[in-house]
């Protein structure tokens, strides 16, 4: 493919997004599929112009005026200080020949962008975004702009984050520690598909697991021999990293409403060598020692991963989402035996998804109190700036005997 295919290639499948909410790997993977002839480095240089779209959305259709995916491209090609008129010819497999309107657009002077467009977020969402990170809420967006490191969980059933860190550099992987979760290993000069061909994954002695996840399981304090319900489960990560820590001793639950999403924990728990977790989608009555909520959110704490979903958010699909998280809340908080932990937990920033959210849960379940994180926290947050990782929030509660 010629650069100019490439620019074309990354306005198809930008427009194939607008029209689908799949993640927007999946749907660069769908559109390679269909055309077998891209090689590698088209496929990798496709890739990273609709990342880098995406990932300063609002800073090139600022630039540009408008939100459409060849705007966008034709933003990100001038952010390279390269010229669009020389691959917007309307050539074979080159996209249309620029407008008078873009050409005006492009020849502009632009003014001085407002704090949502320098820290590439909606507008919308400012007031929120502020609450939380106050005075570094641009530092705190500008790391969310940045490609997340590859974190994975050493799986303590097999051996030992010392070991693991020496049998990866073997293979040519190196891994550092990382900082606040004791199971992690941070890897540089890797990628997702060569770690997943390693012998060592393919044996169940890590997984892939961002530190900030791995921080929320350990918070949930589980022990051999408790009965744990990590309810909300999805793929499992977290009930793979709490079978882990109770020593496959004990009895975990993995629900959630979708059995297709619980169909991948099987096959990763027989590669992990775990033995103590049954999948359910059906609702749960009986009493559990730990109920861990990892809620549905706005997933803002994932917005180095997944940039499509910082455009894709409004705040209907917010306020949908609060109401699921307090009404999950209520369900949950009736599963927890007296004495035992409510562990509530999101992928968001956001303060009302997180700290009001359980605000509001106390004030109805007095029954509950907060078991602090730390000496000096009462909850955890975690960010890229902050902490280095994905945004992340867990609140540990305690029911009463």
């Amino acid at each position: 493919m010629t650069p100019a295919a490439r620019l074309a290639a990354a306005i198809d499948v930008l427009t194939a997004l607008e029209q689908t909410a799949e993640p927007a790997d999946k749907a660069l993977r769908e559109f390679f599929r269909a055309r077998r002839y891209a090689g590698s480095k088209d496929r990798a240089a496709v890739a990273e112009r609709v990342y880098d779209c995406l990932r300063h959305y609002y800073s090139h259709a600022w630039r540009m005026q408008s939100e459409a995916p060849r705007a966008l491209v034709i933003a990100s090609v001038l952010a390279d200080n390269a010229a669009p008129i020389e691959f917007f010819t309307g050539l074979a497999y080159s996209p249309v020949a620029l407008s008078d309107d873009e050409a005006a657009a492009i020849a502009r002077t632009p003014a001085k962008p407002p704090r949502n467009v320098q820290g590439e977020f909606p507008e919308w969402l400012q007031p929120e975004l502020t609450k939380a990170f106050g005075t570094d809420l641009l530092a705190e967006m500008q790391a969310m702009g940045q490609r997340a490191a590859i974190d994975i969980r050493v799986n303590t059933l097999k051996t030992t984050r010392h070991a693991l860190t020496s049998a990866l550099a073997s293979e040519g992987f190196e891994a550092e520690p990382t900082p606040h979760a004791a199971t992690g290993l941070r890897l540089s000069g890797a990628t997702t598909s060569k770690l997943s061909a390693s012998p060592l994954f393919l044996a169940g002695h890590f997984e892939f697991q961002d530190e900030a996840a791995q921080v929320a399981a350990l918070l949930c304090a589980t022990k051999p021999g408790l009965r744990v319900l990590d309810y909300a489960a999805g793929g499992g990560g977290k009930s793979l990293a709490l079978a882990a820590s109770m020593q496959n001793t004990g009895a975990l639950i993995a629900h959630d409403i979708s059995a297709a999403r619980l169909a991948m924990l099987p096959p990763r728990a027989e590669r992990a060598g775990i033995k103590i977790i049954t999948t359910s989608s059906q609702p749960q009555s009986e009493l559990f020692d730990i109920v861990l909520l990892d809620s549905p959110c706005s997933g803002t704490g994932t917005w180095r991963r997944q940039p499509e979903l910082r455009v894709r958010l409004t705040p209907q699909r917010l306020a949908d989402v609060m109401a699921l998280q307090a009404e999950l809340l209520k369900t949950c908080a009736a599963l927890v035996s007296p004495g035992g932990r409510l562990v509530y937990a999101t992928c968001s920033v956001l303060p009302c998804e997180n700290d009001e959210q359980i605000a509001a849960f106390l004030a109805a379940h007095p029954e509950f109190t907060v078991v602090p994180v730390s000496a000096t926290d009462k909850y955890f947050h975690a960010s890229p700036y902050r902490t280095q990782t994905d945004g992340f929030f867990t609140a540990v509660l305690q029911r009463r005997e």
